[in-house]
């Protein structure tokens, strides 16, 4: 279980961000859980029904956008896919490692494909045998293990600066290419670190990511530091949406309201 900020916090902590970046849709709550029966004391959890089965991206974007509670276990995933693979839930298979399965489709040869599965961020099978996503402002996982949200470039780049706000350090993100779940909530499950991705094809056709949107994966309390980061810019005038200054005009006093 994750420390930090609990399930009350994090929902007045969903509100703070989606007002400072005015977020389209909503910030949400993942976990993990070792026993499948502990699904059963979340309150308002829906389960799919028997013989459904979706993309891990899939039921992301329904508590983004719908605000539903979702609880899933391997078997709600379909087989084909490598999202289980991804969280945990199982361990790929050797059509997955191999690179077979994505050799003339994404990769030119089974070298290239397997070298991508052998990059792919993971959390090891075997420990964990079912997932929950919500909405934080349902305070219905308390904590979540991380909390992901959807925003803008210009909206993440902000996000960042409040993470840098008060202790700052560099932030170096990797690219999967396709797959890129395993860049975002992948990568912050298996390593608890504020993970940015760019959304792959497969999230965008069948999750439904819009063109312009980006995700960000990290723990709670990194998103407690990064609201307060947020004010902290506010304060300085550093606001989102960032208003243009223009490109033919001279920077001088537009610059000179932070700088001095």
């Amino acid at each position: 279980m994750s420390e930090g900020p609990g399930a009350e916090a994090l929902k007045q902590l969903a509100q703070e961000l989606t007002e400072l970046l005015r977020l389209r849709t909503l910030p949400i709550g993942m976990r993990l859980f070792e026993d499948k029966a502990a699904l059963d004391a979340i309150p308002g959890l829906r389960r799919p029904k028997p013989g459904a089965a979706f993309s891990t991206c899939q039921l992301v974007t329904q508590a983004r956008v719908a605000g539903l509670t979702l609880g899933i276990v391997h078997d709600n995933l379909r087989p084909f896919s490598n999202c289980g693979g991804i969280i945990g839930l199982n361990a790929p298979g050797e059509d997955f490692l191999s690179g077979k399965r994505m050799t003339d489709v994404w990769f030119e040869n089974q070298a290239a494909a397997a070298a991508h599965q052998q990059h792919m961020p993971r959390v090891p099978a075997g420990r964990y045998h079912a997932l929950v996503v919500a909405p934080l402002r349902a305070a219905r996982l308390d904590p979540p293990d991380i909390v992901l949200f959807y925003g803008t470039p210009g909206q993440m780049i902000l996000f960042i600066n409040g993470l840098q706000w008060k202790n700052y350090r560099r932030y170096d993100f990797s690219i999967t290419g396709e797959s890129a779940c395993a860049d975002s909530w992948g990568h912050a499950l298996k390593t608890r670190e504020v993970s940015l991705s760019i959304p792959c094809y497969a999230e965008r056709r069948y999750g439904g990511v819009a063109d312009d949107e980006m995700l960000m994966a990290l723990p709670p309390q990194d998103l407690a530091r990064a609201v307060e980061g947020l004010k902290g810019l506010a304060k300085a005038g550093l606001r989102y949406p960032i208003p243009p200054y223009g490109a033919f005009a001279d920077p001088a006093e537009g610059m000179a309201k932070s700088y001095g």
